[in-house]
């Protein structure tokens, strides 16, 4: 049988126009043997929570560097929900203040990364939250 690759969808949210953080983690999940889809610049959780329901995706990594986190994780997080998307797992980075990360993660985002963090961190958490949530349900 065939592994089937995870699909992960790359967001950049709001107004924020600095994408080469998103465009690097892209890259790397990419070399990770993910699918990935990025979704470019200034993006509603409107438009993010659609692309994710057409793109029948796995994980939606959201790159925040405009302080909107607070606004924006739960806002994408209640939309997926609204589509009956639970069980996609949210997860990104950004400049995070640990406080939020602690607010954001109770009410349901995945881990989230701050600047510096290896690539390869993001890939394997992805992987093992893969394999923890998503790899028993195919078939």
């Amino acid at each position: 049988m065939v592994e089937r690759k995870i699909r992960v969808l790359v967001a950049k949210p709001g107004l924020d126009g600095h994408d080469r953080g998103a465009k690097v983690i892209a890259a790397s999940l990419r070399d990770a043997g993910m699918e990935v889809i990025y979704t470019g610049l200034h993006q509603t959780p409107e438009k993010i929570a659609a692309t994710a329901l057409q793109e029948d995706v796995d994980v939606v990594a959201l790159s925040i560097l405009s302080g909107a986190h607070m606004t924006l994780f739960p806002r994408v997080l209640d939309l997926l929900r609204e589509n009956g998307m639970d069980d996609v797992l949210i997860t990104g980075g950004g400049i995070i203040p640990q406080e939020d990360v602690e607010t954001l993660q109770a009410l349901g985002i995945g881990r989230l990364f701050g600047p510096g963090t290896a690539t390869g961190d993001a890939a394997k958490y992805i992987r093992e939250w893969f394999v923890e949530n998503r790899a028993d349900a195919e078939a």
